[in-house]
């Protein structure tokens, strides 16, 4: 009876030694295969298993699990990345609309900390800190010859915690020390908004954060109380942002139930994002401005503006970022932003460029290509190929990437010279600009306005002073080309120097006084053009 019992024991035991034996002899006899499901997630564990156990030298597990995982997404396609805990914070402060820190805007000149600007209201102002102070020391570390991103890690910090920073201010023999209070600092997004001619309004969006919404409706009302009655907005440069701010800003321009964009992926079904007809602007004359660097938000609304014919797209072929990405947080607090769907304009155009997976490099460069076979100089160079995709009025509009402007404006270099070129790149313009303003901040601060600031530097013979200090910089002065280029000169010293001394949107009209793109978006607007027709 007793041996009955036991019996079933006795097989048990027999299997499992049975089991073992033989994965002894799989593993030592039969080239070391492992005996697991051959998947990938399998194989990927078990890779990072065997190394931890068996590799010969000790490996730290967290640091190759960390640097592998961007080499995965990498695989994938351009805009799918792994951002770890230690930047994920960081990464998305732009778009969060304020962080936490001094409030300075700055630039490493001479491996130092120059601060341009002072944010208003922010920590720093109200401690007393000044454009051109010169931050040398947070605490007790010394910022002089670290590189800007670790400056900026070390001047941000919680809210209501203390820096104390050493200053060397220009014409004060002893440093000053200085405590400030982080505090909450506004990211802003509209970088400028105001009536750039009698009746148009012009507004600059920089990005599409968290309150880039609000800045803009706030922005939209004070236009309208300085006699706004058709409108710029210029999307040059933007990177992009959230899709919903950018959904609800479209949707004040469009009437009805139209449709701005769409999504779709192989595991997302198609999801379709209307105007809910209440826009506030759906008769304002409008001229969208775009460029090579605007990309993702921006293009959604260029897209939404073109095939809703609603507005004039003008400028160059934008970006062609049409990948939709879900961010995922680990337990650590890194993030995968993972591609899940792709964006599709109203007439069903993917915004995306082709690309190829795992060629990250070559198509970071292609915009590089675009330069190379004239795109930037004649419409003719862009690719429009494909069936053609309709307009809301049955106008022909093309895919291929990114959005194609209704009117071109090509890069003008009728006044460029190699040595411009060689001033731009050396970094010898910016430089100059930021010393003369340092040098003169007490002058350029008795200016009210930018027009006045602008008018005194023309009469201060900037061209020559620039050419003596770049050929102290070893820059040699070559009088043909200096004077060729004197437009192109004086406009980018000019605009460097209003940069380091007043506003953002001082700089930007600035600029815009004589941008051609600006100047064929009035021109539009004057002609009453901008609502687009099909052509006969």
């Amino acid at each position: 009876m007793k041996s009955s019992r036991l019996t079933p024991l006795l097989l048990a035991v027999s299997l499992v030694v049975g089991i073992l034996v033989g994965t002894f002899y799989a593993n030592h006899f039969s080239g070391n295969r492992l005996s697991i499901i051959n998947t990938g997630s399998n194989k990927i564990n078990y890779l990072l298993q065997m190394i931890d156990n068996k590799y010969v030298d000790t490996v730290d597990m967290t640091t190759l699990v960390e640097e592998s995982m961007p080499k995965i997404l990498s695989e994938l396609d351009p805009h799918s990345a792994y951002i770890p805990a230690d930047d994920a914070e960081e990464a998305s402060e732009d778009l969060k609309g304020s962080f936490s820190g001094v409030g300075i805007s700055f630039n490493m000149a001479r491996d130092t900390v120059n601060v341009i600007t002072a944010i208003k209201g922010g920590p720093a102002e109200r401690a007393g800190i000044q454009a051109g102070d010169r931050i040398v020391k947070a605490d007790t570390l010394n910022l002089v010859g670290i590189d800007q991103h670790q400056v900026v890690r070390h001047l941000k910090g919680e809210e209501g915690s203390i820096v104390r920073l050493t200053i060397h201010r220009p014409g004060r023999t002893a440093p000053l020390n200085i405590k400030v209070v982080r505090g909450p600092v506004p990211v802003k997004s509209i970088d400028a908004a105001y009536m750039i001619q009698p009746q148009t309004g012009y507004i600059r969006v920089k990005s599409f954060g968290e309150q880039t919404y609000s800045e803009f409706m706030a922005a939209m009302a004070q236009l309208r109380i300085d006699g706004m009655q058709s409108l710029i907005v210029d999307l040059r440069g933007n990177r992009g942002g959230y899709m919903h701010i950018v959904i609800q800003m479209v949707n004040e321009f469009l009437s009805g139930k139209q449709l701005i964009v769409y999504t779709q992926g192989r595991k997302s079904p198609r999801e379709d994002y209307y105007s809910d007809g209440h826009g506030s602007f759906t008769r304002l004359p409008l001229v969208v401005l775009i460029d090579e660097g605007s990309a993702s938000s921006s293009e959604i609304f260029a897209g939404a503006i073109q095939d809703n014919d609603r507005g004039t797209i003008i400028g160059r072929r934008s970006f062609g970022k049409g990948l939709v990405q879900q961010p995922m947080e680990f337990r650590d607090g890194s993030v995968v932003r993972l591609t899940i769907a792709r964006y599709y304009t109203p007439s069903g155009r993917c915004i995306q460029k082709p690309y190829q997976p795992g060629h990250g490099e070559d198509y970071e460069n292609e915009l590089i290509a675009r330069y190379e076979r004239g795109e930037y100089f004649t419409p003719d160079s862009i690719p429009q190929t494909g069936t053609p995709y309709k307009t809301r009025i049955g106008r022909e509009v093309y895919g291929g990437g990114g959005i194609t402007p209704d009117i071109f404006v090509p890069e003008d270099t009728t006044l460029l010279t190699t040595y411009y070129q060689e001033a731009v790149f050396g970094g010898h313009l910016r430089q100059f600009a930021f010393d003369y303003a340092d040098a003169n901040r007490t002058v350029l601060r008795k200016f009210d306005n930018m027009a006045e600031l602008k008018n005194y530097l023309l009469k201060q013979n900037l061209l020559e002073k620039f050419a003596a200090y770049a050929e102290q910089q070893g820059l040699r002065r070559r009088n043909l080309m200096l004077y060729r280029s004197r437009p192109l000169f004086e406009r980018n010293i000019i605009a460097n120097i209003l940069y380091n001394t007043r506003e953002m949107e001082d700089y930007i009209q600035y600029i815009n006084e004589s941008d051609v793109t600006t100047a064929k978006a009035l021109q539009i607007i004057q002609e009453r053009a901008t609502v687009p027709i099909l052509a006969k």
